[in-house]
C-alpha cells in the first residue's frame, strides 16, 4: 500500500529540495565565473606556471566549498567625497579670513591700500576659476568661485562704508542687488562650466524691486506688484533656465515671492472699504492668475496642476473681493462660493489637462471652505437640545431658537442655509444627470461610480442640514420644528430602506458586497436626527410621547420593511432604545421614584426576549436581545438605592434570562446569567431583611440543587461539575462567607471552614473542578479573615524595613526559578483542565 504524504508535509519537502537546488546552482555559477576569469590572458612572470590553483580567500580552496567570486580591486587614490570636503574646508577658511580682514584690519589701512587689497583679492578670486577650468580642476574652481561670491558681498559692504556712508541702506541694498545679479549672470555666462554663479544671480534678482519699493515708502499694493513681477521673472527662469541649480533656486523664489504677492493682494482685497478700493487688489490677483495659467502651458503636469490651483484661487479672490465689498457681511461667503462655482466652466476652456484639473481643484477648495463655514451651525441645531436634559418637561419654549439656547448668533448665520442649499442642489443635479456630467467633464476628469455615490450622499446630507438650519434661522415655532424634524427622520428612513433594497437586489448586494452610499448616509442621518428630535421633544410632555412613539413605529416599520441584515439590525436596535426611553417617560408621568420605575423598564427587555424567541437564529435577534439586556442593566442601576426593589428587579431579570435560556442557542450564556441573577436576588433580599443566619434560607436550596446535580452526573458523566454542583454550593457558601467576614463570633467561621475543607477534599478526591476551586477559595478567604488580626499584630511589631526586604527576597527567588514556576503553573492548569 503506497503511503501518501499530507499536503503540508509534501509542500515543506518540496521547499527544502528547491532551496538545496538553488544553493547548488549558485555555487556552480560562482565556480564558473572564477574559471572564466582564470582563462583570460594575464601578464605572468617567465617562470610562473600557466595554470594554478586559486588561492584561499579568492573564491575557492582545496577541501572547501566554492564561495563567492573574487572581489574587484578597490580603486586607488582618495575618494571624490574626500576631495570635496578638503576644498570646502579650504574655501571656508579663506572666507573666514576675508571677513576677519574686512571687519577687523580694514581700519588700519589707508584708502588706497584698502581699495588695492580688496580689488586685487576680488579680481584674483574671479580670475582664478577660469585658469583652473582650463586645467580641468572644476572642484577647485567652484570653491574659489564661492570665495569670490563672499568677496563681492564684502566689496559692497566696503563701498557703502567708505564711498557712500550717507546713502539709505535699503536703496543701496536694492541697487547693489541689481549690480550683483548682473555681474554674476555675466560671470556665469562667461564661465559656463561653473555651477554657482547663475544660482547666485537668481538669488540676487529677488531683492531689487522689493527693496526699492520698500525704500520708496510705496503702499502695500505697490509692494505686491513688485513681488508679483519678481515672481514672474522667477517663473520664466524656472521654465527656460539651464541647470538644475538655477531652476531650483528660481522655483523657490517663485514660491516665496508669489505667495507673498498673493497674500498681499488678498489682504488688501479683504480690507478694502468698497468695490472701488477692491479693484486694484483684484487687478493684482487677476494678473497673478493669468501669469500662473501662462506658466502652466510650459510646466510639467504636476507643476501645471499647482499653477491651475493658484490661478483659480487668485481669480476667486479677485472677483469675489470686489463683489464682497458691495454686499453685507453675512453674505460674503456665498459671494466667494458663487465665484468658485464659476470656475467649473473651465471644462469648456482650452487649457492644458493638468492646468484644468488644478482649476477644478481650486473650485473644490472654495466649496469645501464654504461648507466648513456653514456646517457648524447645523451641528449647533442638532446638539443644542442637549441643554433640555437638565430641565425635562419644563414647558414648550418660545420658538425653535429658544429650545436651542442662545449660544449661537443666528443672525450671523442667515446665509449658511443658502450655501448648503446651493451645494446640495449642485451635487443632487450631478447625481441625477451623471452621464451628461461625465460626458462634459471628459476632457479634464473621468469620474467613476464612487464619485457619483459620494455626490448623492453629499446632496442628501446637505439637503437635510439645509432644512434644519433654515428652520432655526427663521425661528419657526416649537411644534413646527418638532414636526419638521420628525418628518425628516421619516423621509430619511424611507430613503435608507429603498437604498438598502436596491443594494440587496443588485449583484453586489446579492453577493454581500458594498452598500449604497446614499442609503448608508440616510441611515446615519436618520439615527442622528432621531436623537436630536428626541432631545428637542423633552421640553414638553406631550411632545415627548408623540415623538418617541412615532420613532418606535418608524424604526420598527423600517426594520420590518428592509431585508438588508445590517440596516435591519441598526433599525431594530434603535427601535428598542426609543421604546426603553418611552417606558422611562411613562414612569416619570406616573411620578414614580427611580427605584420604583425600575420594574417598569423591564417591559422592553421582556418584549426583546419574546422577539428573540420568535426570530431564533435570525442575525437581528442577538443585537435586539443585547439592547434589551442593556435596558435591564439600566433598571438594575435605578433600583440600587433601594434593596427590596433591587432584589425584585434582579429576580425579574433572572426570569427573563431563564426564559432566554430555554432556547438551545442561548442556553450556555443565559443559563449562567439566570443562575447568578437568582442568587444575587436572594442575597440582596436576605441583606435587606437583615437576616443574620442566611443558611436557614440557603441550605434548603442547596440540598435539592446538589441532589439534582448528582442525578445529572449519573445520567451524563461528561457533564461539568460547575453545571451540576456549582449553583447549589455557591447558594450557601458565598452568603455564609459574606456574613462570616462581619461575624465577630468564631462558630460560623469554624463551621464554614470545616465545610469548605470537606468540599475541597471531595473535589480533589473525585477530580471535580467546581468543588476543588470553590471550596478552596472559600477556605482560603475564611482562613485569611481569621488570621488577619494576628497578621496585623505581627506586622506592627516587625521593623519597617523587614516587609520590603522579604518581598525583595521573594521576588528574587521567583525570578531565579521562573522557568520552573512557569512549568508548575502549566501543569496545574492542565490538571484543572482535565477535571470535570
Amino acid at each position: 500500500m503506497e503511503h501518501v504524504q499530507p499536503p503540508a508535509e509534501e509542500l515543506a519537502l518540496l521547499d527544502r529540495e528547491l532551496a538545496q537546488l538553488d544553493a547548488r546552482r549558485a555555487s556552480l555559477l560562482t565556480r564558473r565565473a572564477w574559471l572564466v576569469s582564470a582563462l583570460q590572458p594575464q601578464p605572468q612572470a617567465p617562470d610562473a606556471p600557466r595554470w594554478h590553483t586559486p588561492p584561499v580567500g579568492h573564491g575557492w580552496a582545496p577541501g572547501q566549498p566554492w564561495s563567492a567570486a573574487p572581489r574587484a580591486a578597490k580603486p586607488s587614490g582618495p575618494p571624490r567625497s574626500a576631495q570635496n570636503v578638503l576644498l570646502t574646508l579650504g574655501g571656508l577658511l579663506l572666507t573666514v579670513a576675508a571677513i576677519a580682514f574686512t571687519l577687523v584690519s580694514w581700519g588700519s589701512m589707508g584708502i588706497g591700500g584698502r581699495s588695492a587689497v580688496l580689488a586685487l583679492v576680488t579680481v584674483a578670486a574671479l580670475a582664478a576659476p577660469a585658469v583652473l577650468l582650463r586645467r580641468k580642476l572644476a572642484a577647485t574652481a567652484e570653491a574659489l568661485a564661492a570665495l569670490a561670491l563672499v568677496l563681492t558681498l564684502l566689496d559692497v559692504y566696503a563701498v557703502h562704508a567708505v564711498a557712500a556712508p550717507d546713502a539709505d541702506g535699503l536703496t543701496f541694498t536694492a541697487v547693489a542687488s541689481a549690480v550683483l545679479a548682473a555681474l554674476w549672470a555675466a560671470y556665469g555666462l562667461a564661465l559656463g562650466k561653473l555651477h554657482l554663479p547663475m544660482p547666485a544671480a537668481v538669488f540676487f534678482v529677488q531683492w531689487p524691486l522689493l527693496l526699492g519699493a520698500w525704500a520708496a515708502g510705496a503702499p502695500a499694493i505697490v509692494v505686491g506688484w513688485a513681488l508679483l513681477v519678481t515672481a514672474v521673472v522667477d517663473g520664466a527662469i524656472a521654465l527656460w533656465g539651464k541647470g538644475l541649480g538655477v531652476r531650483v533656486t528660481a522655483g523657490i523664489g517663485l514660491a516665496v515671492m508669489g505667495s507673498a504677492a498673493l497674500l498681499t493682494g488678498l489682504g488688501e482685497s479683504l480690507t478694502a472699504d468698497g468695490p472701488l478700493g477692491a479693484v486694484l487688489p483684484g487687478a493684482l490677483l487677476l494678473t497673478a492668475a493669468v501669469a500662473a495659467l501662462a506658466g502652466a502651458w510650459r510646466a510639467p503636469n504636476g507643476y501645471a496642476q499647482a499653477a491651475g490651483v493658484v490661478a483659480g484661487l487668485a481669480a476667486v479672490a479677485a472677483v469675489g473681493g470686489v463683489l464682497r465689498a458691495a454686499v453685507p457681511g453675512t453674505w460674503h461667503v456665498p459671494v466667494y462660493l458663487l465665484c468658485g462655482l464659476a470656475l467649473l466652466s473651465v471644462v469648456r476652456a482650452p487649457l492644458p489637462r493638468a492646468a484644468g484639473r488644478g482649476v477644478l481643484a481650486a473650485a473644490g477648495a472654495v466649496v469645501a471652505g464654504a461648507l466648513l463655514w456653514a456646517v457648524p451651525p447645523v451641528a449647533a441645531v442638532l446638539l443644542g437640545p442637549v441643554e433640555l436634559v437638565a430641565e425635562v418637561w419644563a414647558g414648550a419654549p418660545d420658538g425653535f431658537r429658544g429650545a436651542l439656547g442662545e449660544s449661537m448668533r443666528w443672525s450671523d448665520s442667515a446665509a449658511a442655509p443658502v450655501v448648503l442649499a446651493v451645494v446640495a442642489g449642485l451635487l443632487g443635479a450631478a447625481y441625477r444627470w451623471w452621464p451628461s456630467l461625465v460626458r462634459v467633464a471628459a476632457p479634464l476628469v473621468t469620474p467613476g461610480a464612487t464619485a457619483r455615490a459620494a455626490a448623492g450622499a453629499g446632496a442628501l446630507a446637505l439637503g437635510w442640514g439645509t432644512l434644519l438650519l433654515a428652520a432655526a434661522t427663521l425661528g419657526v415655532p416649537y411644534p413646527v420644528a418638532v414636526a419638521l424634524e420628525t418628518v425628516l427622520v421619516a423621509g430619511l428612513l424611507l430613503v435608507a430602506v429603498r437604498g438598502a433594497e436596491a443594494s440587496s437586489a443588485g449583484p453586489a448586494g446579492a453577493a454581500g458586497g458594498g452598500r449604497s452610499a446614499v442609503a448608508v448616509t440616510a441611515l446615519v442621518a436618520a439615527v442622528g436626527g432621531a436623537v436630536s428630535v428626541g432631545l428637542l421633544s423633552l421640553a414638553a410632555e406631550a411632545a415627548t410621547y408623540a415623538v418617541f412613539g412615532a420613532l418606535v413605529v418608524l424604526f420598527a416599520g423600517a426594520a420590518l420593511r428592509t431585508r438588508a441584515v445590517v440596516e435591519q439590525a441598526v433599525l431594530a436596535v434603535a427601535a428598542v432604545v426609543w421604546g426603553t426611553v418611552l417606558t422611562g417617560c411613562a414612569a416619570r408621568s406616573l411620578e414614580l421614584a427611580p427605584h420604583e420605575a425600575a420594574p417598569l423598564l423591564l417591559a422592553v427587555p421582556a418584549v426583546t426576549v419574546l422577539l428573540g424567541a420568535r426570530l431564533r437564529l435570525h442575525p437581528v435577534a442577538l443585537p435586539v436581545e443585547l439592547t434589551g439586556a442593556l435596558g435591564a442593566l439600566v433598571a438594575v442601576g435605578l433600583a440600587v438605592p433601594d434593596a427590596p426593589f433591587l432584589a425584585l428587579v434582579l429576580a425579574l431579570c433572572g426570569v427573563l434570562a431563564a426564559g432566554a435560556a430555554v432556547r438551545p442557542e442561548r442556553r450556555p450564556a443565559a443559563g449562567y446569567v439566570a443562575a447568578v441573577l437568582f442568587v444575587a436576588a436572594t442575597w440582596v433580599r436576605l441583606a435587606a431583611s437583615e437576616v443574620s443566619a442566611p443558611e436557614a434560607y440557603t441550605l434548603p436550596v442547596t440540598v435539592p440543587a446538589l441532589v439534582v446535580g448528582v442525578l445529572r452526573r449519573r445520567k451524563d458523566p461528561e457533564a461539568s461539575s460547575w453545571t451540576a454542583y456549582g449553583p447549589g454550593l455557591a447558594a450557601t457558601l458565598l452568603p455564609s462567607l459574606a456574613v462570616a467576614w462581619t461575624d465577630p463570633d468564631w462558630v460560623r467561621p469554624l463551621l464554614l471552614g470545616v465545610a469548605a475543607l470537606v468540599i475541597t477534599l471531595l473535589g480533589a478526591r473525585y477530580r471535580l473542578q467546581a468543588l476543588l476551586l470553590l471550596g478552596g477559595a472559600v477556605l482560603a478567604l475564611d482562613t485569611l479573615h481569621e488570621l488577619a488580626p494576628y497578621v496585623v499584630q505581627v506586622a506592627g511589631a516587625l521593623p519597617r524595613w523587614l516587609p520590603p526586604a522579604l518581598a525583595g527576597l521573594l521576588l528574587l527567588a521567583v525570578g531565579a526559578t521562573y522557568e520552573q514556576r512557569l512549568r508548575d503553573a502549566r501543569r496545574l492548569k492542565d490538571l484543572l483542565g482535565r477535571m470535570r
